[in-house]
């Protein structure tokens, strides 16, 4: 797994034109890393979030999503429900079965709840994502940053006022590391 996909912010919005309604900073020409610095410790930090959902590669930004999820749902290993586990079996193994099965529990379970949009973020990662074989609809390119970003702040919502800085800066933490990678 790689980190960030684009040489500045400004490529980035460039290329999912849908991510200006996610962010409230607007396109520099600073690269991903330095923007989300920025963003993360502006009046809005949540933009660190969506930063991270588009910046990270697919399976990247899945991965992210989950870990961040569970961190802010308190979920540990093993008390993880079915979309939250099938959002990480395609993470580890990008098969286009457990793709439609991750898509199949986000499409079913509660969307109310973070872990079916971590399910649908991999369900949409490319590919058919239509009702059957039959019925064609292609995965367009922001369904899984939209739905990582949708997980994540899903979750937080569940943190109380008092810790919602602290863990939010943690699941940044947790992205940043991912993007670190793709610069070495």
């Amino acid at each position: 797994m790689a980190g960030s996909r684009f040489s500045t912010a400004r490529d980035l919005f460039a290329a999912f034109p849908s991510a200006e309604r996610d962010f409230t900073a607007g396109p520099t020409d600073e690269p991903p890393l330095p923007f989300l610095e920025r963003v993360r410790h502006s009046e809005t930090p949540e933009d660190g979030v969506s930063l991270l959902a588009y910046a990270l590669g697919r399976r990247e930004a899945v991965w992210w999503g989950a870990q961040s999820v569970r961190l802010l749902c308190r979920i540990a290993v093993g008390q993880e429900d079915a979309p939250l586990q099938a959002a990480e079996n395609w993470v580890r193994d990008p098969d286009d079965l457990l793709r439609r099965e991750a898509l199949r529990l986000g499409m079913t379970s509660n969307q109310r709840l973070a872990t079916p949009w971590v399910a649908l973020a991999a369900g949409w990662s490319g590919g058919n994502v239509g009702p059957s074989a039959q019925a064609i609809v292609q995965a367009t390119p922001e369904m899984t940053p939209r739905a990582v970003r949708t997980a994540v702040l899903v979750a937080l919502a569940t943190v109380s006022a008092r810790d919602r800085s602290n863990h939010l800066q943690a699941c940044i933490d947790l992205g940043v590391s991912l993007m670190h990678r793709g610069t070495r």
